[in-house]
């Protein structure tokens, strides 16, 4: 996408693509006319968020104005929210909200997806004018990284903001701001941390205070990180994301209270994010605090309808909220509900675990029991992959309640080899022993467990190092297959992958082996640092550099269904 501009210094609005969606017809024609007006030719029109998301699939636009109020189904904050989690906008495009709303509420909910302005109605083609321009010419000073970003190649993308600093001095911050946001997309906090570090010498700007205490909470330093959220929401009261990040520090130190005080200023300030009011949910009703967890998770439910963060989670909260409140029946209807509309093995392990808890919270032993020897006979079917670590945490839970002893000692061992070197983790797995009564005995099953896990990688890392590539690599598919969530044994993995291709030069078949081995580590844990160094490696090795692996990539995200991540 490249800034055209006429001979006399103006903007070529007439070379650019538009998408516009409002759900009132006269209001598309009023904004078309205008567009009209300025030469543009390409103009396409949706007429519900769910119109407008088919057509940003489809069209890369230059230009999006977007009511925020659409009538049934997505608003227009769920619209660039949707569009951001997708890729479906690049860097250099412009999205303007336009809304007759001035409420708190609306301006804040659709500034926390960052539009590039917010427009009152009614808009005069001069206002019109002003705003496209004033945003266009800021914006075009990432037209070439466009392409990088559009091939999810976010380190190049990131070394071009570099490259376009003493191009663009005026913007030097803007570009900044973006090679940090790129950095952390890449899985670079490192890189990502200097570039913060950098801003804040010259000026104390909240975005890069606020992302570099991401990074310190992200690196253990959660307290010095905490400091720098409350300075940033003392500077700011309206800064949404320091509140979330606060939150985070506090539960991150045990400091429950605190962190759910926290969300529910944030909550009040800003209602219609899924992901805060799931949280604020999932806080108070660890807190025992029904009310609030009631409100939240219905909230959370409500406006996660026509949201691409709609959750699961908030079904199960709330069943969980109906099963203190002794309401088993609402609380079936809603796993039922959930297990409906999502789907899925997972989901079905988790509703029944949520139904095995409610039953034992409302005193009913007899189904709890036949929910637990359900759950025991899943776990027996070899054929299920295994639930995440929380599902994991909680089905033990389960299970020790209900008198079944076996099937949870499995699960937290499977747990502990797999997460050998997570400390905290393993506190929790002590805890959940210890309510079962089994303290000293799962004290020495997970020091057996973290032994296996570091026994079995230090091999392979030994074979690797003693120059026995091909029996490194032999040896790790095999520790791969028995800790198939074990990041530290998946990137020792594809790091003698790629030694290997470094000395024999480049094997499709290993490439593809080491590619589909990182990309199954984003799909876990999302952002890691090494992803990022062992991806820009193998794109090194490829024979064009970067082509095969991206496609590869590719290949690998559309056959598991991956859903690219902003």
């Amino acid at each position: 996408m490249t800034a055209m501009v006429q001979s006399d210094g103006e903007i070529d609005w007439g070379a650019k693509r538009y998408l516009i969606v409002d759900d009132f017809v006269g209001i598309r024609q009023l904004l078309r006319e205008s567009l009209r007006n300025l030469g543009a030719k390409h103009i396409d029109q949706a007429a519900s968020g769910g119109e407008g998301m088919m057509l940003l699939a489809k069209t890369r636009y230059d230009v999006v104005l977007c009511d925020y109020n659409l009538g049934d189904g997505k608003n227009g904050q769920q619209v660039l929210e949707e569009a951001r989690i997708r890729n479906l906008i690049l860097p250099s495009s412009v999205w303007l909200m336009v809304s007759a709303e001035k409420s708190v509420e609306s301006v804040m909910g659709a500034a926390e997806h960052q539009p590039d302005a917010y427009i009152i109605k009614p808009i005069t083609e001069g206002v019109l004018l002003t705003r496209l321009n004033r945003v266009w010419i800021k914006k075009q000073i990432f037209s070439e990284i466009d392409q990088a970003y559009a091939d999810k190649d976010y380190l190049r993308a990131a070394r071009l903001c570099e490259e376009q600093i003493p191009v663009n001095p005026l913007h030097a911050i803007d570009l900044l701001r973006m090679k940090a946001t790129l950095q952390l997309k890449a899985g670079d906090p490192l890189g990502a941390r200097k570039v913060y570090e950098q801003v804040l010498e010259e000026r104390d700007y909240n975005w890069a205070r606020c992302g570099l205490a991401k990074i310190m909470m992200h690196d253990g330093e959660v307290e010095e990180a905490q400091k720098m959220f409350q300075a940033v929401i003392a500077d700011n009261r309206f800064y949404i994301d320091a509140f979330d990040q606060l939150a985070q520090a506090f539960q991150l130190q045990g400091k429950h209270e605190e962190a759910f005080d926290v969300l529910q200023k944030a909550a009040k300030l800003s209602p219609n994010s899924v992901p805060r009011q799931r949280t604020l949910g999932q806080t108070a009703l660890r807190l025992e605090n029904i009310p609030v967890a009631e409100r939240a998770f219905r909230k959370c439910i409500d406006i996660g309808e026509y949201s691409v963060a709609k959750t699961v989670d908030a079904y199960f909260g709330m069943a969980r909220v109906c099963g203190k409140k002794n309401d088993t029946k609402e609380a079936i209807r809603l796993l039922n509900a959930a297990v409906h509309q999502f789907g899925g093995d997972q989901v079905t392990l988790r509703a029944k675990i949520t139904e095995g808890l409610v039953y034992h919270e409302t005193g009913d032993f007899r189904r709890a029991r036949k929910s637990g020897d359900e759950l025991e006979a899943m776990l027996a079917d070899e054929s299920r992959h295994r639930p995440d670590t929380a599902t994991c945490l909680d089905m033990a839970t389960l299970l020790f309640a209900v008198g079944v002893k076996e099937a949870p000692v499995v699960l937290l061992c499977y747990i502990a080899r797999n997460n050998h070197d997570n400390v905290p983790l393993m506190d929790e797995l002590q805890k959940i022993f210890d309510k079962a009564r089994m303290g000293d005995e799962g004290t020495e099953l997970i020091r057996s467990s973290r032994k296996e896990a570091a026994d079995m990688m230090n091999k392979g890392v030994l074979l690797w190092k003693s120059e026995r590539l091909q029996e490194a690599i032999d040896w790790m598919r095999v520790a791969r297959h028995a800790l198939p969530h074990n990041m530290r044994i998946l990137f020792n993995s594809a790091q003698i992958l790629i030694s290997r291709l470094q000395q024999t030069g480049y094997v499709r078949e290993l490439a593809d082996e080491a590619i589909e081995v990182l990309m199954h580590v984003d799909a876990i844990a999302p952002g890691q640092p090494r992803f990022a160094q062992l991806m820009e490696q193998l794109a090194l090795l490829a024979p064009v550099s970067g082509v095969v692996a991206a496609a590869a990539a590719s290949e690998y995200e559309a056959a598991n269904g991956a859903v690219p991540d902003r």
